[in-house]
């Protein structure tokens, strides 16, 4: 099948400007992305096209040389003007004049003509292998798939899908590359890398500082006074803790190796609780005892 000219896949002029390309490809990619169409092949083949077009287009280099006709609309390289024949051409059983091999021209002037017809002895050869465009994604993953790392999948332009590893620590807008998941390479090129950025999503028990991570936790006025165990959640599940008597709101208690999930050489982190005292509604028998009680003078 025919690649369609990408201007037309696009719906946009060829004076159209890199934001009208951006916006074109957004609002049709929307429309045709495979999760919204399941099932449909045609849409699912709109999509790829979309992609195709937009690589090429996106690229003001690749663009350049497509207007001036240098490449097709799939990024493969065009034949010279008047590549595989010369018009009027030579006589003879082997394409030379007879009787002088070559009929008296040397290399260097076979050499300078080729160059002449197509610009130059370089451009007269076929490009050599390429590697192939390089495709950018983006990826949301929970606070907690950052901190304990997971695999996420996305779906990539063709409709297919690919598991992706989250190792753990990774941090927002750091950027992932899967070695040869972008797109085809060109004359026995590899293939390009998928680059995929990610974004981690807030969470509202933890905040995050370098490997470890800090969390606000409330804590009876009996347990603050007396001292005792509580529960704490973690990012790998609920642990038991013991406060110390005579705790204070803002106290902070530390539970080691409950951070960031040891990754490579990098140790786990920790997790650093600090504790909010909330007395509650007093009860008859502690109003009756705080009415009757009066503080030590502090020392």
């Amino acid at each position: 099948m025919s690649v369609r000219d990408p201007y037309d896949v696009l719906g946009i002029a060829k004076t159209a400007s890199q934001d009208d390309i951006r916006k074109a490809y957004r609002k049709l990619a929307k429309k045709f992305h495979p999760d919204l169409n399941p099932g449909d092949k045609k849409a699912e083949e709109e999509f790829k096209a979309l992609n195709q077009a937009n690589d090429l287009l996106s690229d003001t280099e690749k663009r350049a040389r497509f207007d001036r006709g240098e490449i097709d609309a799939s990024g493969q390289e065009r034949a010279p003007p008047g590549y595989g024949g010369f018009g009027g051409g030579f006589e003879g059983g082997g394409g030379f004049p007879p009787g002088g091999g070559m009929g008296g021209f040397t290399e260097e002037d076979l050499s300078g003509l080729f160059g002449g017809m197509f610009g130059g002895g370089a451009r007269a050869r076929r490009a050599g292998p390429r590697k192939g465009a390089d495709a950018s994604y983006s990826l949301k993953v929970s606070f907690l798939d950052s901190v304990n790392g997971a695999t996420s999948r996305i779906t990539l332009p063709d409709g297919s899908t690919l598991d992706v590893r989250i190792p753990p620590g990774i941090e927002n807008g750091q950027t992932l590359r899967l070695r040869g998941k972008g797109g085809p390479g060109s004359q026995g090129g590899p293939d390009g890398d998928a680059l995929i950025t990610v974004t981690v999503l807030a969470d509202p028990t933890y905040t995050r500082d370098g490997a470890d991570l800090r969390e606000t936790l409330p804590v009876d006025l009996k347990t603050a006074a007396l001292g005792g165990p509580i529960m704490v959640p973690t990012p790998t599940g609920t642990v038991r803790m013991n406060v110390p008597a005579g705790s204070d709101s803002g106290t902070v208690l530390r539970l080691r190796g409950k951070g960031v999930q040891a990754h490579g050489s990098k140790p786990a982190g920790n997790l650093y609780v600090t504790l909010e005292v909330r007395i509650g509604k007093p009860d008859p028998a502690l109003r009756e005892f705080l009415e009757g009680w009066t503080p030590a003078s502090a020392s």
